[in-house]
């Protein structure tokens, strides 16, 4: 039992989020199936990955894009309002990965993809993590 006085424990999503950018300074989002909003490549960890091991492998599962672990670069840790499961919050290890020549293709459970500028965000709905932090100016 808690106190009255016990502030409310925070529904928490844990995930690995890529921070891709074209040539254009587009940030790639991605529109899983029966969502409306998108937002960065990457996903939740399978027991005893690491972050850098969950992006690589959701990466390749999602977007068909081969990727080194020793290849991304950590950004840090960010924190947003989940855009699919409302009460939840995102608590995101994100990486800068430099896809090189490859091009992504939606696979999976990604439903489409689009590179997105700023000004871009404003036509369609962008997952707070994204939206917060990650826009290109």
């Amino acid at each position: 039992m808690t106190s009255p006085d016990a502030a409310p424990v925070t529904a928490r999503i844990r995930v690995s989020a890529a921070v891709i950018v074209d040539a254009d300074g587009r940030l790639l989002l991605v529109r899983k199936a029966g969502t409306t909003a998108f937002m960065q490549p990457g996903g939740k960890p399978e027991p005893g990955e690491t972050p850098a091991e969950t992006l690589v492998r959701e990466l390749t599962e999602e977007l068909g894009l081969e990727v080194a672990a020793s290849a991304v670069e950590p950004l840090g840790e960010f924190r947003a309002s989940a855009a699919n499961e409302p009460g939840f919050v995102v608590e995101a290890d994100v990486f800068r990965v430099d896809i090189g020549g490859q091009t992504p293709v939606a696979s999976a459970e990604i439903a489409e993809l689009r590179w997105v500028s700023r000004s871009d965000a404003a036509t369609v709905e962008v997952a707070p993590l994204a939206a917060e932090y990650f826009l290109p100016d």
